[in-house]
C-alpha cells in the first residue's frame, strides 16, 4: 500500500479474522515524540455511535425502553417540542433535531458541557417534522445517551463499561476522559488540539479505542455476544434515506442509516460503516458482510480526509476481496516492532 502523506494514525484491515493490513504512521504525542502504533488509543469520535445504539437496544431488551415510546416518559423536563420524539427517531437521525452547529455561537472548540449545551439547544426549532427525514444529529445521540442515565441511574460511561466494553473483553477501550496510557493527541495543520469536554458529550463521540479492539467488537456484534438476533437486525434495517449525505462523491458511500450504523457501498461493496470526526481525529469502521472484511482507521491529525485514506486502501481492498487490482502492492509487514513506523 503506498504511503498516505500527512496521515498520522492506525490502519487495520482483517477478513474472516486474519488480518489483511496492520500498519501505522505519525506522531502520537509530538512534545514526548511518541510514534502512533496499533496499540494506540484515539477518539473514535462519532463510530461511538454504534456503542450508543447497542445500549439503548440491551435496555429495549429487558424491556426498559420502547424504542416508539415518547422521550418524555423518561425526560419529564424535557422542552414542549422534544416530548413526542422516540428513541427510534433519535437513533435513525430522524427526529428533526438540529446538529451542533444549528445553535447559533456554537464553537465546537469551546462547547461547554453537556448540560449547558441542552439548555441552550433546546431553544433551537426543529428542522423537520419528527419522523420525516433524516438529518444528522449528535445532540440526539446525546439525549438518547441522557435516556440511558435516567433509565439505569449510572453515568452513560459507567454503564457502557459494565455492560458492554467489560464483557467482550475491551480493556483498552474507554469512554470520555483522556486515557493516561497509549493515547493520541489530536492534532490541527500542525497545533495540538485539546477539547476534552467536545470529547465527552456523552453518547456522540466520546470512546477511546484502538484499530484491534473495534475490529473485535465488529466480530463480536456479528457474532451475536452482545445482542440478540432481532436487536442486531433492528440496528442494521435501513429506517432513513440518506438520499447522498455522505459520500456522495468518495469511495464510501451511504445509502441509509440504521441505528448507529450508515449503510452502503465501498468500492462497490455493500458495507455497513460509520464515520467520525472531532477535533484533531477523524475515524472509519466499517464492515463487508459478504466478504467479512472489516476496516478501521483512527487518525489524530485532521488532514488528510479519510476519503484520501480510503482511496489509497481501495487496491488492498479489492485484493483482499478477490478482486486483482493492477495498482496494488503488498500489505504492510505485520510484524514490525511498535515504536518504528508502520508503512501506511
Amino acid at each position: 500500500m503506498e504511503t498516505i502523506d500527512g496521515f498520522s494514525g492506525a490502519i487495520l484491515v482483517t477478513r474472516g479474522g486474519a488480518t489483511v493490513v496492520r500498519a501505522s504512521a505519525g506522531v502520537a504525542d509530538a512534545e514526548t515524540d511518541t510514534a502512533c502504533t496499533t496499540d494506540t488509543r484515539f477518539q473514535i469520535a462519532s463510530v461511538s455511535k454504534q456503542f450508543t445504539a447497542a445500549s439503548v437496544m440491551l435496555l429495549a431488551e429487558e424491556g426498559k425502553v420502547g424504542l416508539h415510546d415518547p422521550v418524555a416518559r423518561w425526560l419529564t423536563d424535557c422542552p414542549h417540542r422534544w416530548r413526542t420524539l422516540t428513541l427510534h427517531q433519535l437513533l435513525s437521525h430522524t427526529s428533526g433535531l438540529g446538529h451542533w452547529r444549528d445553535l447559533p455561537g456554537f464553537d465546537v472548540d469551546h462547547p461547554g458541557d453537556a448540560h449547558s449545551f441542552l439548555e441552550r439547544f433546546a431553544e433551537v426549532p426543529l428542522r423537520t417534522a419528527p419522523g420525516s427525514t433524516w438529518h444528522y444529529s449528535s445532540p440526539g445521540y446525546l439525549l438518547a445517551a441522557l435516556i440511558v442515565e435516567r433509565v439505569t441511574g449510572q453515568r452513560y460511561a459507567d454503564f457502557l463499561t459494565e455492560q458492554v466494553l467489560g464483557p467482550l473483553g475491551m480493556t483498552s477501550t474507554c469512554v470520555g476522559e483522556t486515557p493516561l496510557e497509549l493515547a493520541a493527541r489530536g492534532y490541527r495543520d500542525g497545533r495540538r488540539v485539546d477539547v476534552p469536554e467536545f470529547a465527552a458529550m456523552p453518547g456522540t463521540g466520546d470512546l477511546w479505542s484502538t484499530v484491534g479492539e473495534l475490529a473485535r467488537y465488529t466480530a463480536a456484534f456479528n457474532a451475536g455476544d452482545l445482542l440478540t438476533a432481532s436487536s442486531r437486525k433492528a440496528m442494521v434495517a435501513p429506517h432513513a434515506s440518506m438520499a447522498g449525505a455522505w459520500g456522495t462523491d468518495g469511495p464510501a458511500l451511504a445509502e441509509s442509516y440504521g441505528y448507529g450504523y450508515a449503510l452502503g457501498t465501498l468500492a462497490g461493496h455493500a458495507m455497513r460503516f460509520h464515520i467520525g470526526d472531532n477535533p484533531g481525529y477523524q475515524s472509519f469502521l466499517g464492515w463487508l458482510p459478504a466478504h467479512d472484511t472489516t476496516v478501521v482507521i483512527l487518525s489524530n491529525n485532521e488532514e488528510p480526509g479519510l476519503d484520501d485514506v480510503l482511496r489509497r486502501l481501495e487496491p488492498v481492498l479489492l485484493e483482499a476481496v478477490g478482486e486483482p487490482c493492477e495498482a496494488s502492492t503488498p500489505a504492510p509487514d505485520a510484524n514490525q516492532g511498535p515504536h518504528a513506523p508502520e508503512e501506511t
